[in-house]
């Protein structure tokens, strides 16, 4: 059986909870290899309703284990206080379904405190980052001034660290006339909580390379989306690492052939939360109803989500730079009862047309979509199980996305409940 890895395809917020969730009742580990908890996914198992944004998917099932890899970066105080939460609704969180890579880097309170500070400095300019911390804690691991979770198990040690990265925090707070961190109470806080976290503590690679050697099914968990990607994205409007299915390989400590199959989740249009160019943004009454219609807010944030038409030429870019095997097509509902839907098939860049979203933020923000009109369906696609509950426009639509993007559907996902899900290909099998 294949390990199966999971990501966005768009910028974001495409679905990736449910399909997660799907998917881990064929896994018997759920690894989380980027990002922190400024990604939110929602499950609905039943009749409740799980938040989660630090914690992958799996734990809330029993008899899965859940891991977070080194390539995330964990804010303490978030990571507990989302395992109470969880816990409350009667999930058992303890070190044998949940292990963090002892070498993750730590979300500090003053990294907060400086993302703020810098959004409010950079005003018109500002990125739309969610203000937790994720950034300057990404920054502080490249420049090699980062606390990690290995670090709490010894004072002398975790002192020394914090004077390294305080001596350049401060400088910048000073210069943002931002009030300084006061080194004191950083280490009596992260004293107070290192041994709930270090229970966890666990050398991730290792662990994961005996689970592999047994036979065991792993899915890895991406958040935000490939034009997110801090490399491959609409920078600078991006997140600060990369989320491509080839950083569950680097983020997690296995190695690139651990991976068999690649799944990009995808919304069947399209949606961005915060700053950047968006060249299928209809900011109009189409893009409220989808906005209404697809609850389109922030699962952490609540920010509300700006709404366009299905752009291709994006997500065959995603296919093509993150290896994606088949995607998960998602909320096709949504776009049920519409007359006409548009689909973005190229853009207009000085008067040229191109089949790539440019890397420029000036051009970028100057392409201008070209459209292809399809004929939309009156049913209701709500709860489809196969394909032969779908109206025929509807697999129209779906097969032209195929086509453009040069991947086919493997689930097409037709309402929140997990089982309202049409199987084209398992991707855990060979």
């Amino acid at each position: 059986m294949a390990n199966v890895a999971v990501v966005g395809s768009q910028w974001g917020d495409e679905g990736k909870g449910k399909i997660v969730d799907w998917l881990s009742e064929r896994a018997d580990i759920v690894v989380r290899f980027q990002g922190g908890h400024n990604a939110g996914h929602t499950l609905v198992i039943g009749d409740r309703t799980y938040k989660l944004s630090l914690l992958p998917s799996g734990v809330v099932r029993p008899n899965k284990i859940g891991v977070i890899g080194n390539g995330v970066v964990v804010d303490p105080w978030a990571l507990i206080k989302e395992i109470e939460t969880v816990s409350s609704q009667g999930v058992s969180i303890t070190p044998n379904n949940l292990k963090i890579a002892d070498s993750v880097p730590l979300i500090l309170p003053l990294h907060q405190q400086l993302d703020k500070a810098l959004e409010k400095a950079r005003g018109n300019s500002k990125i739309g980052t969610t203000g937790r911390g994720i950034g300057p804690a990404y920054e502080d691991k490249v420049g090699r001034r980062a606390i990690r979770l290995c670090d709490l198990k010894d004072r002398e040690t975790l002192n020394s660290r914090l004077e390294q990265l305080l001596f350049h925090h401060n400088a910048l707070l000073r210069g943002l006339g931002a009030e300084e961190t006061n080194p004191k109470e950083i280490l009596i806080s992260l004293e107070s909580i290192a041994s709930k976290l270090l229970q966890f503590s666990c050398p991730v690679w290792s662990w994961l390379d005996e689970a592999k050697k047994s036979g065991k099914r792993i899915l890895f968990e991406g958040a935000q989306g490939t034009m997110l990607d801090v490399d491959h994205g609409t920078y600078p409007f991006v997140t600060s690492s990369n989320t491509v299915a080839g950083q569950a390989a680097a983020g997690s400590g296995v190695g690139p052939s651990s991976i068999g199959y690649i799944l990009g989740i995808t919304k069947a249009y399209t949606t961005r939360v915060g700053s950047g160019p968006f060249p299928s943004e209809q900011d109009n009454e189409i893009g409220e109803l989808l906005g209404q219609r697809g609850h389109e807010f922030g699962t952490v944030t609540g920010r509300k989500r700006r709404c366009g038409w299905f752009d291709a030429v994006m997500v065959r870019q995603a296919v093509t730079i993150g290896g994606i095997d088949g995607i998960a097509l998602t909320k096709v509902d949504v776009l049920d009862g519409l007359d006409k839907i548009n689909m973005c098939t190229g853009y207009l860049l000085n008067g040229n047309r191109i089949n790539f979203l440019p890397p420029s933020i000036t051009e970028q923000s100057q392409v201008k979509p070209i459209y292809e009109t399809f004929e939309g369906w009156s049913e209701s696609t709500v709860g489809a199980r196969s394909w032969m509950d779908l109206p025929a426009t509807a697999i129209k639509y779906v097969r032209r996305i195929e086509e453009l993007i040069g991947a086919p559907v493997a689930l097409l996902s037709t309402s929140p409940e997990r089982q309202d899900t049409i199987l084209v290909k398992d991707p855990f099998s060979d």
